[in-house]
């Protein structure tokens, strides 16, 4: 028998839990910035302000990117 040292040290894992809640929240989150934007973006545009183009244009990209901080709180949290 080899006198075997303590065995690594494991990060945490992610449980089905927190997958779940991260989807649910940044879906959530996502859609109701993304709507909002869109939605009042559209009605600018349609109204004849140019400038609701600011806020239709980046509309999605700003939903996604709210999922991904989400992600990354996760991921600090674990760590």
């Amino acid at each position: 028998m080899s006198n075997r040292g303590p065995a690594p040290y494991s990060a945490a894992m992610v449980t089905r839990e927190d997958i779940l809640v991260l989807g649910l929240t940044a879906g959530v989150v996502g859609s109701l910035v993304g709507g909002m934007m869109l939605g009042i973006g559209m009605g600018l545009v349609i109204g004849g302000q140019h400038l609701g183009w600011l806020l239709v244009l980046p509309a999605a990209p700003v939903a996604g990117g709210l999922g991904y901080v989400l992600a990354r709180k996760l991921t600090r949290k674990l760590v």
